[in-house]
């Protein structure tokens, strides 16, 4: 499928990506590690089926020092050894925030977040969860395909 429109060739997109792209910096300008948004980002990501935004978060953690075998390991988390237990309770998040239910997320994988992140980290996950399933709805509607994203692209919008 070929993609179906430019929303940021828009002068309305424009806009709204300036913001999705600042408000994606203030999340990044916590304490949240960027290795968690990361894999957040690109949890999600998969769970959407969003090929611009696999593409992006791979290539930005990559740049950012992420070690390429846990990006390959990301779908099958709870299979492996190599994320931190706060890494797979923020990993948890990320599926039942993104998959919801009438539940949400539950009281378990809830206080398991809890556990691993103080108040602002949590802001941040609740945020960055809002935003990137957010842009992944935006991406896939419009048909977006990963492949072309150059690091640090988003950043210059912000």
């Amino acid at each position: 499928m070929e993609p179906r429109f430019n929303l940021f060739g828009t002068e309305t997109g424009s806009k709204i990506a300036k913001r999705f792209a600042g408000l994606g910096q203030a999340v990044h300008q916590t304490s949240l590690p960027a290795t968690t948004a990361e894999l957040v980002s690109l949890r999600a990501s998969q769970l959407n089926g969003c090929g611009f935004c696999l593409d992006m978060h791979v290539k930005e953690a990559i740049a950012a020092g992420e070690d390429p075998l846990r990006l390959h390991l990301v779908a099958g988390w709870r299979e492996t050894t190599v994320f931190t237990e706060a890494e797979q309770a923020a990993l948890a998040f990320t599926e039942e925030g993104t998959v919801l239910t009438r539940e949400g997320v539950s009281d378990e994988t809830w206080d398991n977040v809890r556990k691993h992140f103080d108040d602002e980290q949590v802001a941040a996950l609740v945020c960055l969860l809002g935003l990137i399933n957010a842009a992944n709805r935006m991406a896939v509607i419009t048909r977006q395909k990963g492949g072309s994203y150059q690091v640090g692209a988003l950043a210059e919008h912000a």
